[in-house]
């Protein structure tokens, strides 16, 4: 499954934003069902989404990838590879170039 986190949309700061997105990934990373958590930071000034990246790199190895949403897309063979591991393959942001999301394959 392919869940979900708007933390774009929420008034956020980065720093409020960065802990929703941290508490996400651990019950996320709880739940077997789970294979990827999609951030939507939105793209707006890209505060929120230079600290999720900035935080995904700074987690380097708890994560089987983090792709942009600008390389989400059949191109990509981290994005390939984690869309297999996927039942539902429906998902209207693949191959949109969407700045506004990020990926965390768990």
């Amino acid at each position: 499954m392919l869940e979900e986190l708007d933390i774009g949309h929420k008034s956020l700061n980065a720093l409020d934003a960065l802990s929703s997105l941290e508490a996400a990934i651990s019950n996320a990373k709880n739940n077997s069902l789970v294979v990827a958590l999609k951030v939507v930071h939105g793209s707006g000034s890209g505060a929120i989404r230079r600290a999720v990246r900035a935080w995904g790199q700074e987690q380097e190895g708890r994560f089987k990838a983090v792709i942009s949403g600008e390389d989400y897309n059949m191109f990509n063979k981290e994005a390939v590879m984690m869309r297999s591991e996927l039942v539902d393959k429906k998902d209207k942001d693949f191959n949109r170039k969407n700045s506004g999301i990020t990926i965390f394959w768990l």
